[in-house]
């Protein structure tokens, strides 16, 4: 008896190609146009490159790319050294205590990200106005060293942010690894002579790299990805990719934005290659393994 996966209906894959057709048709249409030798966003009057080449030399563009990229990595790299030894905290905790701290650890990721927004724009906003009263005090108290009173929202509030948003998926990534491995590896490590801190750097994360990675790589991507929590944390003077396009539609609407939203459409759209090439490899790797035990 031949058995085989089932294929779906004609109607199951039409009704496939349309939800796929109303999803990516109107990115493709954007990309398109993003070549457009005119202002129109509707009539194609040849190809062009004159809109990238005029995006490059857009200044507050340009700076606005460089806060987003610096805000990303910065964002990125903490919120990976942070997450991973806090999934680490987590496994080596009893299950009572674990479980109701991995389910706090998964609301911000479905939170709203205005609830999420507004929640960190307040706190900021507390904590700002009670610095300023501490710092009032203390200078009142002294002259010889005299700390900054008005401290706003800008570029610091804003990594916080990032930072915040980011660990729990960098925790998400790197639990799975985590329960995956031999939990008798770090005792046979210390039993022939590593301390906990080299048992942890030569044996533990190597086998839990593979997470780390990708928790990296998806808070990279969040990161730059972000609008309505850098809208609300960023304050007046900072300002992310994002948040330098939506300044943009609220005037006239430039070709130049179609430019940058390709290239950030692009942008994830290679990292998520990335992330899921990687989950494959590793899953091939591991199903190799097993076959050959």
């Amino acid at each position: 008896m031949k058995t085989g996966k089932k294929r779906g209906s004609p109607l199951s894959r039409l009704f496939m190609a349309l939800v796929f057709l109303f999803l990516y048709a109107p990115i493709f249409v954007l990309i398109v146009f993003s070549f457009n030798d005119s202002k129109s966003r509707t009539v194609w009057q040849g190809f062009t490159l004159n809109w990238y080449v005029e995006l490059f030399h857009d200044s507050s563009i340009i700076d606005a790319f460089g806060t987003t990229l610096l805000v990303s990595i910065l964002a990125m790299v903490i919120a990976t050294i942070a997450g991973t030894f806090a999934a680490v905290g987590f496994f080596n905790m009893k299950k009572r205590l674990r479980s109701p701290l991995l389910t706090v650890n998964d609301i911000p990721m479905m939170n709203a990200d205005i609830v999420t927004g507004v929640s960190l724009c307040l706190l900021f906003v507390a904590i700002l106005n009670l610095w300023q009263q501490v710092a009032h005090w203390f200078n009142q108290a002294q002259s010889t060293f005299l700390l900054t009173e008005k401290l706003h929202l800008g570029f610091g509030t804003l990594l916080i942010a990032h930072i915040t948003f980011n660990i729990p998926y960098v925790i998400l990534s790197v639990m799975p690894k985590l329960r995956q491995m031999d939990k008798n590896l770090v005792d046979a490590a210390q039993d022939l002579g590593c301390t906990w801190m080299q048992a942890f750097f030569k044996v533990v994360l190597p086998e839990i790299k593979p997470g780390i990675v990708n928790g990296m790589l998806i808070a990279f991507t969040m990161s730059v990805d972000d609008f309505v929590i850098s809208y609300f944390t960023a304050g007046s003077t900072t300002s992310t990719l994002a948040m330098e396009i939506y300044a943009m539609t609220k005037k006239r609407i430039s070709p130049k934005i179609n430019a940058i939203s390709t290239l950030l459409f692009v942008t994830v759209l290679l990292l998520l290659i990335i992330v899921n090439l990687r989950e494959a490899r590793q899953e091939k790797r591991e199903l190799a393994a097993q076959k050959r035990v």
